[in-house]
């Protein structure tokens, strides 16, 4: 009952292990980390396609822009010529206005420039420190997996070495109860033998028939043993000799 136990526990232990392998595989933990780099790399990516779709969006703004401020200075000018002072200064103040608001474009379009050379650095240093993630989780998992590997190897080996075990255990249990059977069943022959035990299957005659057939047999040897004295050679000789069918007249008279 204990080593049924025994085994119990050794068995339960050994698939508990292996499900808090499983759960706490590194390899496992290893991908996902580097699923994650890899989404922040992607959002960095996005994030730096945005602001260069706003600067872009700006720059044609800003064309936009200085094509309006060269037109008012133009328009300005032509006014001038044909006397009209007060188109001129319409669109000289028009113009100035448009200086103000092409400043703050400035302004912004410094600042976007800026944060995407930011946005870019941190995208290629990221973008290394992926790859040398991805190698080096790489190195971990073969490294990881060759050494589970000879793990399992050392447990089947050490699992074949119990088992044998168990086996010669059974072995020499078998061996024991053969022997003990072997014994008890020449016992119960010297006793039905010897009738102290009485054999059940038996005629009720059975007994002074044996001793019947021992008494007939004692004086068969004793008339072989004269026949024997009295010719010098053995009985039977001349029947049953050599020939091949010889054995089917032992016993004749």
């Amino acid at each position: 009952m204990s080593t049924n136990t025994s085994r119990m526990r050794t068995i339960f232990r050994s698939k508990t292990t292996q499900a808090l392998d499983r759960m706490e595989d590194p390899r496992d933990t290893l991908d996902d980390s580097y699923d994650q780099q890899v989404k922040l790399l992607q959002h960095v990516r996005k994030a730096v396609a945005e602001v260069a779709t706003a600067k872009k969006r700006i720059e044609l703004q800003g064309q936009e822009m200085g094509s309006r401020y060269q037109w008012l200075a133009d328009q300005a000018q032509e006014a001038m010529r044909q006397g009209r002072e007060d188109l001129a200064r319409a669109a000289l103040e028009r113009r100035s206005l448009l200086e103000g608001q092409v400043a703050k474009l400035k302004d912004q379009y410094a600042s976007l420039q800026n944060q995407t050379a930011q946005l870019q650095e941190r995208e290629r240093r990221l973008t290394e420190q992926v790859a040398a993630f991805r190698i080096e989780k790489e190195t971990i998992k073969a490294t990881y997996s060759a050494s589970a590997a000879q793990v399992r190897a050392n447990e089947a080996v050490a699992g074949i070495g119990n088992q044998m075990h168990d086996i010669g255990g059974s072995l020499d249990r078998a061996r024991d109860r053969v022997t003990q059977m072997q014994a008890r069943a020449a016992a119960t022959d010297e006793l039905l033998a010897s009738g102290a035990l009485k054999d059940l299957t038996a005629a009720p005659d059975a007994d002074i028939e044996r001793q019947l057939s021992a008494l007939a047999t004692s004086a068969n040897v004793d008339r072989q043993l004269q026949a024997m004295k009295d010719s010098g050679e053995a009985p039977g000789r001349a029947r049953s000799g050599s020939s091949p069918d010889g054995w089917l007249s032992i016993g004749e008279r």
